[in-house]
């Protein structure tokens, strides 16, 4: 017979079995559907970055009295002209870049080659400090080939005549067989089209989403509270108030740090002449946010510039020294003071989180993982229940 003990031991393995199942078999839905449904969620949380972005710029208007609604109007469209202006000057800068492409070419080969030659010079150089000198070995003996039999019949020796080996046949070389697949040039079009179509029109969406979630903020906000009673609705606003001003620090600061950055390498690149010093401006400077890889992509547009434009000289130095100046200044004195200690996350999380949303949305994820984990964190660290997931998250 089965004991009381044995039933209740039984009892709460099968409990633990159930409290660690439906958590792994939501984990597991919650992945899923984030996969399928990808393209409405990249789009939204872009929105949402959005919004939070020009949120300071609306309440602005709004404490001059202006209606919300009106106010992010106005702020939509002056972003709006901010991004045609700064999108048209990269176009031609893309479009220069793009007429030099030969040149460009032809100077990052010659370049590769002089790095090519020098490294080999260190091998070298190295090889005969370090191995023992050898001494040179004898050269063989030249061998003499046999004569060929003459044909003439004069000079033919007397004796039985030898008979002629045949050569053994050489087997002619087996022909590879490729098997051309046909291509079906109208599905190449179709997937295309549709691709292009799938990006426009969630592209679309975008302006939308961030006028709404802007004008009808108050709205939404309140709307949202009733759903809790008493004590729970408390909890939950200051939630929400906390969430807000987290994600607020996190993506805004990133975003006015990174615009910091941008501006002053635009003008630094002008003045020492590097070639197309707006787009490698832009693109050092938001690159130089990346976690740990910051500073080595913040070279790579500047550099690329000079050498495309042929001056490898003491250009790519003076770069150096000022991309990591102003990558230690931004990560150990702009950062603390504008996002503030707020929103920290842990190494090993940023990279995890790189890793997953990467593979899930491939460029997008790597994009939006990090805000993504950080609005995750903001979420666990205002919620009672989930402020050890917090401390996990952060470092």
């Amino acid at each position: 017979m089965i004991s009381t003990r044995d039933e209740k031991s039984q009892s709460s393995i099968q409990q633990q079995v159930h409290g660690y199942a439906l958590p792994t078999i939501a984990a597991g839905v919650i992945i899923a559907i984030l996969y399928w449904a990808r393209v409405v969620f990249i789009t939204t949380i872009i929105a949402v970055i959005i919004a939070l972005i020009l949120e300071p710029f609306v309440g602005i208007l709004v404490r001059w009295r202006i209606p919300r609604s009106v106010a992010t109007l106005l702020v939509g469209l002056f972003a709006a002209a901010v991004m045609y202006f700064g999108g048209h000057a990269a176009v031609n800068q893309i479009s220069g870049l793009a007429s030099d492409a030969p040149a460009f070419k032809d100077n990052l080969a010659a370049f590769i080659g002089r790095v090519t030659d020098r490294v080999q010079e260190m091998e070298d150089s190295s090889t005969r400090l370090l191995s023992p000198a050898k001494k040179p070995e004898p050269a063989p003996p030249p061998t003499t080939a046999p004569r060929p039999a003459a044909r003439n019949g004069n000079n033919r020796k007397s004796g039985p005549a030898t008979p002629a080996v045949p050569e053994p046949a050489v087997p002619a070389p087996i022909q590879e067989v490729r098997i051309h697949e046909e291509k079906n040039p109208i599905g190449e079009i179709y997937g295309r089209i549709s691709s292009v179509y799938e990006f426009v029109l969630m592209a679309s969406f975008v302006p939308f989403l961030v006028y709404f979630m802007l004008s009808w903020r108050d709205h939404i906000y309140h709307s949202f509270l009733r759903f809790f009673d008493g004590p729970d609705r408390v909890a939950v606003s200051r939630s929400l108030e906390g969430v807000a001003e987290m994600a607020r620090a996190f993506v805004v600061g990133n975003f006015m740090i990174g615009v910091m950055l941008a501006t002053v390498s635009w003008a630094a690149f002008a003045i020492i002449h590097v070639p197309y010093p707006f787009l490698a401006g832009i693109l050092s400077g938001f690159l130089s946010l990346v976690p740990y890889a910051g500073m080595v992509l913040a070279l790579l547009p500047p550099v690329l510039s000079i050498i495309a434009g042929g001056d490898t000289g003491t250009a790519i130095l003076i770069v150096l020294i000022l991309v990591l100046t102003l990558h230690l200044t931004a990560m150990n004195v702009l950062y603390p003071k504008i996002v503030g200690a707020r929103v920290h996350l842990n190494p090993l999380v940023v990279t995890f989180s790189l890793m997953f949303f990467g593979f899930l949305w491939d460029a997008a994820g790597l994009l939006l993982a990090i805000p993504i984990t950080a609005g995750i964190k903001a979420v666990c660290d205002n919620v009672a229940g989930l402020r050890s997931f917090g401390r996990f998250l952060g470092d």
